[in-house]
């Protein structure tokens, strides 16, 4: 026995220690994984010599451009500095380089800075402000959804050529507060988290010639270790002094036609650059999970140093050999499955050589001149763009990746006599060449070597496969939004747009939409279209362009400063037809799974199936205008609706019904559940239906006085049913009665029409069946509501449990539906935009009616004989427009889409410069003097109380005095940070009289300010302490803006249906 039962525990002992095992080599693996997982690139996005964005810098290389140019004057004066002998000091022997138009030039009230400050800051942190952004539009990411992610900046930076030519100026009169943050180099990381308010890791990194090699490395490896979930990676440079080219002159680096001749016999020097490239970074697993568009894969990368070698800026081969051998390790790769290699390649007699000896070395081993290993440098297209130059390869390989052919290299006239040609399998494509796929998917290597020995090396790979699934449904329309931060800049994006979708018509529209809708941040200045392909796209951008008002095109402008709001109402009976919905039950998931819970639900309480009363087949009648069927059909109808805009992420502020309707807002509201309210709905149908019929109800349109006179000798023959509006009222009742009252008030001209109803609801006729229905609400579970609710039995809001009584129920069935009370007070709940919910905009007819013209936005979510998709599509186009958030997410979760590349943003950049080089020659006098006209004014206008304080907020903020707006936001719009408010609490201190700066200083404070929003509200904060004798010049119109809502004046787009209301600005397009 105890020999059974020790076999028995030891063999359980094994079996427990097998398992735990596995477990550790999983846990092992997984962390193995995890080290060498393959990153995603996701976007990108560069500014380059010739090139403002990656699709024209592809033009650029495909073509073989040279784009050195010579140096402009407005860096420097070449013809004072240029001479060609290499050992004149102070002067250069070259006349050309690598250079970006308008670097001077900057939108600084996008990013949230003020002119004063943006004049103070390195461009190049401006212009990798500008390029990140177009990368992270690039990914189909909207960069507002990355505050407070987990995302890391990792930048290559090395020179700080704006700061030189402060120093070199003399003039200590520049300096201010933002010279220290728009200078120092560690600022230039941090200032890109802090707009975009990332919180992962953030840093510079200066390895000179390798930076964003190398800063890329360090993004791959944070993203590996689980400190970043996305990260912004690559380098800038720009060449704004000419001290580093005196230098590399006097060392003798630079070649003196500013070329980049690699791997020729020529090479004498490499050509210096300027530019900017970022990418976004993912882990791929992440990538692929989040559906995003992969342009290609970093399977590893390695940094070294080459330590002991023949001098600190002199190449080591043994250490570039080690550095490819660890990259090609650490991506798992063998050296024959490399293609190319996008070299480090300077152009230099000594650095060419030895570079290409190390490629030969590692990637030359098994390797047939039939297969050789391709090479090439983007150098002899832009120069050598230092801290950038990295990224650019980098780019450079992706591009071809994508197109699969490799572009030329230029320059390449006599291959470098001290390269081993005929031995190495090597070969400098002078001509654009195909890059073929032979063993496995397209593999390069990316080389960067800084030249104080910092080297690194990166393998990228062709993007995966992206897996094409059928489309399983689809909708028959699509909704492009487009918005920017003013006028001039959505012409532009209109135009962008349009130009993009005319040059690719093979690009899915679903997708465009898609795109554009998800991955893009939302500005003031919107615009929404409605179109069923790219051409009809292409032609509505067109037409808006030049104001011709086209059908389906919505645009306005809404001041983002407060959430608009917005009241459901639900139709009541009257507005169904057979059919009613189906276009969207067939094509729209979300729909069609709320109608068939429906149909579920209401199997036990109707004879006939839900969906063939709503949908039936070819041939057959429906029984939906039998009040036993329409109740609960245009319950389910309005239901779903509600399902869909929930889901795109439109929710009610207020709702309100009409009869049948407010069941239905009872359920939106939380009254009771979906279960509860079809039961509701279904035994109402059932006990009026079998009501005798007879009953006859009419709408006059007359007041409520005039009506009630006309029936009062009828008793209780006649009630009044609904009051719908100020001249519609609805009565109901015996027929013969109700007949004699129309015919009474046709003799006295007022017009009534009878309705088309099987029995006389809201009327005595009705009281048989109350008791029953009574019963059943009383099994009904309540609850408080969720949301402001508008009763039809009161007109008022529903007070905290009023519904939540059979009694409420009972009452609803008999009494008169006060709608046009209710629309009072919808209109008193400050409600924006108003949507109906139901089959026909019946309800938006008659509210209309009730209140002032043009007070809301009437929206309606289907119209009878319409297209389905049409109608709400439009509305929602609409809501957009109006300023209401959409989640556009949520609008195509139920389809397939894809992320494709789009225009990016369209900076609206102006001049920000120090007027440097009138410093220069300017004596201390005039320097003031130039400052101060060139700058900012620091005088205040001797004028009213408010014109003062505007004119402080001016000079604190760097903009014009007239275009400061009273509503714009200190922080958002002007872009006033704690230093500024500290200068302006400051000024404004200065100008309150003297008889009140003791009061002003005991009740107001730094901390006072700062709490205070916009322009407007520093106005009356200060009026208090204005001088007494101005407080009547600056009181009357000035209070009527204050008092105006701001939602008042908001948006183009104050009307309905009618797009030609809508009035376009003026977008000119090339047609």
């Amino acid at each position: 026995m105890n020999n059974t039962s020790d076999n028995i525990d030891h063999q359980s002992r094994l079996k427990n220690a097998l398992i735990a095992l596995r477990e550790m080599r999983a846990k092992l693996d997984a962390m193995q994984h995890s080290k060498t997982e393959p990153i995603a690139i996701i976007g990108m996005g560069c500014r380059f010599p010739g090139a403002k964005n990656p699709q024209a810098f592809w033009s650029l290389l495909r073509d073989g451009v040279d784009a050195i140019t010579e140096i402009s004057p407005d860096r420097w004066d070449i013809n004072e500095l240029y001479d060609p002998n290499p050992d004149t000091p102070g002067k250069m022997y070259i006349r050309s380089a690598g250079f970006l138009e308008q670097v001077d030039q900057f939108e600084p009230q996008f990013f949230g800075i003020t002119p004063r400050e943006a004049i103070s800051m390195d461009p190049q942190q401006r212009l990798l402000l500008e390029v990140s952004w177009e990368a992270i539009e690039h990914s189909g990411t909207a960069p507002e959804k990355l505050r407070n992610s987990q995302t890391g900046v990792f930048v290559g930076i090395t020179t700080n050529d704006y700061l030189q030519l402060q120093v070199e100026s003399g003039d200590r009169t520049n300096i201010d507060a933002y010279s220290t943050t728009g200078n120092c180099l560690n600022a230039v990381a941090g200032r890109l988290s802090y707009t975009l308010g990332l919180v992962g890791p953030s840093m510079i990194v200066d390895t000179a010639c390798s930076s964003s090699l190398v800063a890329i490395h360090l993004a791959c490896q944070s993203l590996r270790n689980q400190e970043c979930n996305l990260a912004l990676a690559g380098g800038v440079n720009l060449i704004l002094s000419p001290i580093s080219t005196i230098a590399t002159c006097r060392a003798r680096m630079l070649a003196p036609d500013g070329r980049c001749k690699t791997f020729d016999a020529s090479a004498d020097g490499f050509a210096r650059g300027e530019g900017c490239g970022v990418v976004v970074l993912k882990r791929l697993s992440d990538a692929i999970s989040d559906g995003d568009n992969i342009v290609a894969v970093i399977r590893g990368s390695a940094v070294n140093q080459d330590g002991p070698s023949s001098g600190l800026t002199v190449p080591n081969g043994v250490a570039q050999q080690a550095l490819i051998r660890q990259a090609l390790a650490n991506a798992g790769v063998e050296p024959a499955q490399v293609n190319y290699i996008e070299a480090h390649g300077t152009g230099t007699s000594l650095g060419d050589p030895i570079e290409v000896e190390s490629l030969g070395a590692v990637l030359g081993q098994e390797r047939s001149k039939e297969q050789p290993l391709i090479i090439g440098s983007v150098k002899t297209n832009i120069g050598h763009l230092e801290s950038a130059a990295g990224v650019a390869g980098l780019i450079k390989v992706i591009l071809a990746l994508q197109n699969q052919e490799i572009p030329p290299h230029l320059h390449l006239k006599n291959p470098n006599p001290h390269i081993r040609w005929a031995e190495l399998p090597v070969v400098v494509p002078t001509e654009r060449m195909p890059w073929t796929a032979v063993h496995g998917p397209r593999i390069a290597g990316l080389s960067g070597f800084g030249v104080s020995g910092t080297n690194a090396h990166i393998v990228i790979e062709e993007a995966p496969k992206r897996q094409i699934e059928s489309v399983k449904q689809e909708r028959p329309l699509h909704l492009l939004s487009l918005s920017a931060k003013n006028e001039e800049a959505l012409q532009e994006l209109v135009s962008d747009f349009y130009t993009t979708l005319k040059a690719n018509p093979n690009l899915n529209l679903a997708d465009v939409c898609f795109t554009a809708n998800t991955g893009r941040s939302v500005f003031d200045h919107r615009l929404a279209l409605v179109a069923q392909n790219l051409a009809q796209v292409c032609e509505q951008l067109a037409a808006f362009s030049v104001k011709l008002n086209p059908d389906n095109v919505f645009a306005g402008f809404f001041k983002n400063t407060h959430k608009p709001k917005i009241a459901f109402l639900f139709t009541g009976q009257g507005s169904q037809f057979a059919g009613m919905g189906r276009q969207l039950y067939e094509q729209a998931p979300t729909f069609r799974e709320a109608i068939d819970r429906c149909d579920a639900i209401l199997r036990p309480y109707l004879q006939q199936p839900l969906l063939s009363v709503l949908y039936p087949a070819a041939g057959s009648d429906s029984p939906i205008n039998q009040t036993a069927y329409t109740q609960p059909a245009l319950f389910a109808l309005e239901y779903a609706l509600y399902e869909l805009w929930r889901s795109w992420g439109i929710t009610p502020d207020v709702v309100m019904g009409h009869s049948v309707g407010e069941y239905v807002a009872a359920v939106s509201a939380g009254v009771f559940s979906l279960e509860d309210g079809l039961k509701l709905i279904a035994e109402r149908s059932r006990l009026m239906q079998a009501l005798p019929e007879g009953g006859e109800m009419a709408a006059v349109f007359a007041d409520e006085a005039t009506v009630r006179a006309a029936i009062s000798p009828y008793g209780r023959k006649i009630a009044l049913a609904a009051i719908n509006g100020p001249q519609n009222v609805v009565i109901s009742g015996e027929q013969e009665s109700v007949r004699a009252v129309v015919v009474e008030l046709q003799a006295c001209g007022i017009w009534s029409r009878r309705l088309n109803v099987s029995h006389a609801f809201h009327s005595p006729l009705i009281e048989p069946m109350l008791d029953a229905f009574e019963q059943q609400a009383a099994t009904v579970t309540y609850s408080k509501p969720n949301i402001d609710i508008i009763s039809n039995v009161t007109g008022q809001l529903v007070r905290s449990s009023e519904m939540s009584q059979a009694s409420y129920w009972r009452h609803h069935v008999r009494k008169t539906v006060r709608f046009a009370d209710g629309m009072q007070k919808l209109h008193a709940q400050a409600i924006d935009i108003v949507v109906e919910i139901g089959p026909n905009p019946v309800l938006i007819d008659i509210g209309r009616q009730c209140l002032p013209e043009g007070t809301e936005v009437w929206l309606p979510s289907l119209r009878r004989e319409h297209d389905d998709w049409e109608q709400l599509l439009q509305s929602l186009g609409k809501l957009y427009v109006n300023g209401v958030k959409v989640d556009w997410s949520g609008f195509d979760r139920d389809y397939q889409r894809a992320k494709v590349s789009l225009p990016t943003y369209p900076f609206q950049r102006q001049r920000y410069w120090l007027d440097i080089k009138a410093a220069e020659v300017a004596s201390n006098k005039e320097q003031a003097q130039i400052k101060k006209q060139e700058t900012f004014s620091t005088s205040i206008p001797e004028t009213n109380f408010k014109d003062r304080i505007l004119a402080i907020i001016a000079k604190t903020s760097g903009q014009k005095q007239d275009q400061i707006g009273l509503d714009m936001t200190l922080e958002g719009e002007l872009g006033l940070d704690s230093l500024m408010m500290t200068q302006l609490m400051s000024d404004l201190a200065k100008i309150i009289p003297d008889n009140k700066k003791v009061a002003f200083s005991s009740q107001f404070s730094l901390r006072d300010l700062m709490q205070l929003q916009t322009v407007r509200q520093v106005i009356q904060r200060f009026e208090e302490w204005q001088p007494s004798g101005e407080k009547d010049t600056n009181s009357t119109e000035e209070t009527k803006v204050v008092n105006l809502d701001p939602h008042v004046r908001r948006s183009l787009t104050t009307e309905s249906e009618n797009p030609s209301s809508l009035s376009p600005t003026p977008y000119p397009l090339p047609l």
